[in-house]
């Protein structure tokens, strides 16, 4: 047991497809499974993450049928979580769905409605984790003194337009422990974002934290048609067709929008550790300190064959397959070589590569190289 004497549970979300890091992540072997901030893949990072506050029999990964065996090799045969712990969606939908998905397992391995979960993503990097797991303590404090639901906030360093932002109340509540949520924002274009920075506004990380029972609550009430699966589900087997005729009958709906967009009982702690959600291959470099650097470049193979001139500057390399890399008189280039496919990119053109991968799918030859 725990400070509160309560059984704590962490759920993982390993559905994602991460098509902004292709080549290397495929549909065969997505971003999760990559070992892209160190030896060890982001899954197996996310889980080692909650080492001495969750136990591994209380750890759920929740993701699709067609990663079942990846999931499996990374967590169950590295007992990271509990045999019967890995949930699979029956067909892939929003998180929402996704969530509440996990939720009725979890109630149905055990779970009391005052037991509190941690629901995070799979891929994100944090290289802090006594900070992250400090922070962690103090959002399930706070869960379980106001019955709410604690959203970990990021304080941005600059005005990204790929993350949603959180607007908080100005006094924090609770000891000066947490803030009020006000309201969630969309993604918004560039000179929004400057304008969110400069009033505090936060980055949403899609980190939270609830008892079991407030999370049942929130869905019942503001997302009745989520809920009734519950009731679906109360006598069938996951594996039932009823419960996946159910299941996709459920709206596509991500869970900010479901429940915590319209929800008054939402509190936000601001994150004290390292945070990054590695959206594309150009975050690499801010994760990867401990890499061969020279002249700003970061130079990742398995075998270390490099040659790099004085002038080639800022550059991000990764190879899988015995080569010698050598960079001439280049700046600012990302080069990623799986051994099927090279690519090549100004570091400004990486949100472009899902525009490859989209590509790459309607083609007859393209399926293979995704």
């Amino acid at each position: 047991m725990n400070d509160l004497n309560l059984n704590y549970y962490a759920l993982i979300m390993a559905g994602g497809s991460g098509r902004r890091f292709w080549p290397e992540s495929t549909k065969d072997h997505p971003k999760q499974y990559l070992n892209l901030a160190g030896e060890k893949t982001l899954l197996e990072d996310t889980l080692l993450r909650f080492e001495g506050l969750v136990e591994s029999k209380r750890r759920f990964i929740v993701t699709v049928k067609e990663q079942e065996s990846l999931a499996k090799k990374f967590s169950i045969s590295k007992d990271l979580i509990g045999e019967k712990n890995l949930i699979l969606e029956p067909l892939a939908r929003n998180t929402a769905p996704c969530i509440f998905l996990s939720l009725v397992e979890i109630i149905r391995s055990g779970a009391s409605p005052k037991d509190l979960l941690v629901i995070v993503p799979s891929d994100h990097v944090i290289l802090n984790s006594d900070a992250f797991k400090s922070d962690i303590k103090r959002a399930l404090q706070i869960a379980h003194d106001h019955s709410s639901i604690v959203t970990i906030g990021i304080k941005p360093t600059f005005p990204h337009t790929g993350y949603g932002y959180i607007k908080s109340s100005n006094s924090k509540s609770n000891s000066n422990r947490s803030y009020k949520v006000e309201e969630f924002k969309e993604k918004p274009n560039f000179e929004v974002a400057k304008d969110y920075i400069s009033k505090g506004y936060f980055w949403n990380a899609g980190m939270f934290v609830a008892s079991v029972g407030t999370l049942m609550r929130e869905f019942e009430t503001h997302a009745p048609e989520i809920y009734r699966f519950y009731n679906s589900s109360s006598s069938s087997s996951f594996c039932s067709k009823k419960v996946s005729e159910e299941y996709q009958n459920m709206p596509s709906i991500s869970v900010d929008c479901a429940i915590l967009e319209k929800s008054k009982c939402v509190d936000l702690i601001a994150a004290t550790f390292d945070w990054s959600d590695l959206g594309s291959w150009e975050t690499l470099s801010d994760v990867c300190k401990d890499r061969d650097v020279k002249n700003g470049n970061y130079l990742v193979s398995n075998n270390q064959r490099f040659f790099v001139d004085d002038k080639s500057k800022d550059n991000i390399v990764r190879v899988n397959k015995e080569r010698l890399v050598v960079l001439l008189g280049v700046k600012d280039l990302i080069v990623v070589d799986d051994g099927k496919s090279l690519v090549i990119m100004d570091k400004k053109s990486t949100q472009e590569i899902k525009g490859v991968v989209e590509h790459l799918e309607k083609c007859e030859w393209g399926k293979e190289y995704i």
